[in-house]
């Protein structure tokens, strides 16, 4: 998948899930680790954690495996790295501290 379809199906994965108050920016001019990150919310630690396992789960089964993923016991923040694009699912308060649509819009 180029990055394009690729954040197309991060977006349609955390749908899904029923992810709340999802946004994706563009990085590709201020990150070269990067295309886009996914930003969206979890209700609570079960449903961020589901939220995140469903996102990796099915890029394994579409052969797009996950780079990597963190923060899944916690379930504070957790992170799953596509590669061209990089889902952050957070609980409100974590979203709300460290604001990452103002650090990187």
């Amino acid at each position: 998948m180029d990055s394009k379809q690729l954040l197309a199906f991060a977006l349609d994965k955390v749908d899904d899930m029923k992810a709340r108050d999802v946004v994706h920016l563009d990085v590709r001019e201020t990150s070269s680790i990067t295309d886009y990150l996914v930003i969206c919310t979890g209700t609570s630690k079960r449903h961020a954690q589901s939220i995140a396992d469903h996102v990796a789960k099915s890029a394994r089964d579409a052969g797009e495996p996950p780079i990597g993923q963190e923060g899944q016991d916690v379930g504070e923040w957790v992170l799953v790295d596509l590669g061209d694009v990089v889902v952050h699912v957070m609980q409100e308060q974590t979203r709300a501290f460290y604001d990452l649509e103002k650090l990187w819009g």
